[in-house]
């Protein structure tokens, strides 16, 4: 990706303060009403490394992980999953959430959506009978990293979904039940590419999915990416406030004929410091963690520095104590 000069030396600004970064933000832990986190694998795929950075240089105590050494964290072997959990000891950091790719796959019998990733319809009803088995495995993971939260989506986005939604709906409320057993929350993500991305579109999933261990996973960013979206207020404002368990905090900026891009926290359309002032006032207590996606800074962990502070930026003039 190109590089101006001016994210160049924001990056170097960033990283040049990342020294002093982690004694104030752990002074602050105390008085902060949030998890503030940061995807691992938006660092590096060096578990370790990603780790130290989110520790020492953020002086952050959480860390939500997805992906690590170039698997998917669903991927990995009980010798990776054991020096995983060594590494997060070492460096004292506790888990978020496991942000799995549960139910990201095609729905059965419906068109092949245009976002898909998989174009072989075979391969994708093979993928979604695997999706229980996958569940399984993800709530194992959610109690191996002593957390209580698990990630998923509502399948690849369908240009009509109204004949498939009840029985989409279904399987979220089957998932959440399997969930519940073990005490586990299930946090639903607006994605763009998946049938619910709006604001709108998670009021109604909500309303209609009603057991009370799901829960959303609100992304203002990935809200953003929809032409005149206002995702704060008014997107948020449509939102039932106690159903939201988890928060990814991006940006984007708009470009013309409807396309956009991603951008660091602090910049673009999404207003992060009304949206934590409107957290603070309506009793939010859980992760604001940080899903960078901007690759302006030229690489995945300079990008992640600059966002990191606009993040910290936000969050100091949001009044968060944070």
């Amino acid at each position: 990706m190109f590089t101006s000069r001016r994210d160049f030396l924001a990056g170097a600004a960033a990283i040049g303060t990342a020294a002093v970064m982690p004694r104030a933000l752990r002074a602050a832990s105390a008085s902060c009403p949030f998890r503030v986190a940061v995807i691992n694998d938006e660092i590096s795929q060096d578990f370790d490394h990603a780790c130290s950075v989110t520790a020492n240089d953020f002086g952050l105590q959480w860390i939500e992980i997805r992906g690590m050494w170039n698997k998917n964290i669903t991927a990995l072997d009980a010798n990776e999953l054991a020096e995983a959990k060594r590494i997060l000891a070492k460096y004292n950091l506790r888990v978020t959430d496991i942000a799995s790719p549960l139910f990201k796959v095609d729905w059965p019998g419906a068109p092949l959506s245009k976002l898909s990733e998989h174009r072989d319809q075979f391969h994708a009803d093979t993928d979604f009978k695997k999706q229980d088995a996958l569940l399984d495995q993800c709530i194992e993971l959610v109690k191996s990293f002593s957390t209580d939260r698990l990630r998923c989506f509502d399948f690849w986005r369908l240009d009509d979904v109204k004949p498939y939604r009840e029985a989409i709906n279904n399987k979220l409320r089957e998932a959440a039940r399997r969930c519940a057993k073990d005490k586990v929350v299930l946090l639903l993500e607006n994605e763009m590419a998946c049938n619910t991305a709006t604001g709108a579109e998670a009021a109604a999933t909500l309303a209609a999915v009603t057991e009370s261990n799901f829960m959303l996973n609100w992304d203002p960013g990935n809200a953003a990416t929809f032409p005149d979206a206002t995702v704060f207020p008014k997107e948020y404002e449509g939102l039932p406030k106690h159903r939201i368990g988890h928060c990814h905090a991006k940006s984007v900026v708009r470009k013309p004929e409807g396309k956009w891009e991603w951008s660091p926290v602090g910049q673009g359309v999404v207003d992060w410091v009304g949206q934590l002032k409107a957290f603070q006032r309506d009793g939010y207590r859980h992760a604001v963690s940080l899903e960078t996606h901007w690759r302006g800074a030229g690489t995945a962990e300079a990008s992640t520095r600059v966002s990191m502070a606009g993040l910290k930026d936000v969050l100091t003039k949001a009044g968060t104590g944070c």
